[in-house]
């Protein structure tokens, strides 16, 4: 395969930038995961290169460094553990991440009609589209979330 030429480096430093090679690499704790921006940053770093300065042609924006910063690859906490409370459902950084609405605690008032709203749906959901096994799983998440809204 041919080397993608990269000014100013030698083709041994550039084992990683052959045409058509993988665009995955493998972490210090064994884990598959796509080269990003941080995957480069350390690779500079490996080589002995100084990072580009700030605001320079090539060098990563601020934007580009805070989407990176985020879990796999730029998810909302909501779909990351951070985001989910231990005993069901969302804490309050998973709601204040979540960009489709506005999310509220779960209520455990008997009279509150958004708890049996909630109650009646996911009751449904258990019943129709969980297998056997994870309907009487008492740490599966709808049946924690069940338990956190008092259904």
């Amino acid at each position: 395969m041919a080397d993608i030429s990269i000014k100013g480096h030698s083709p041994i430093l550039r084992q990683g930038y052959k045409k058509g090679g993988s665009v995955y690499h493998t972490t210090k704790e064994g884990k598959k995961a796509r080269k990003g921006l941080w995957y480069n940053i350390h690779q500079k770093r490996k080589r002995g290169e100084k990072m580009r300065a700030k605001g320079a042609k090539g060098a990563p924006t601020d934007k580009a460094i805070k989407r990176s910063q985020l879990k796999e690859g730029g998810s909302a906490a909501w779909t990351r553990k951070e985001g989910k409370s231990p005993s069901g459902g969302l804490n309050q950084k998973g709601r204040d991440s979540y960009k489709g609405g506005t999310l509220k605690a779960p209520t455990k008032s008997k009279t509150s009609g958004r708890r049996k709203s909630f109650c009646a749906r996911m009751g449904g959901m258990k019943k129709k589209l969980t297998s056997a096994k994870t309907a009487r799983d008492p740490n599966s998440r709808i049946n924690k979330a069940l338990r956190k809204w008092d259904c």
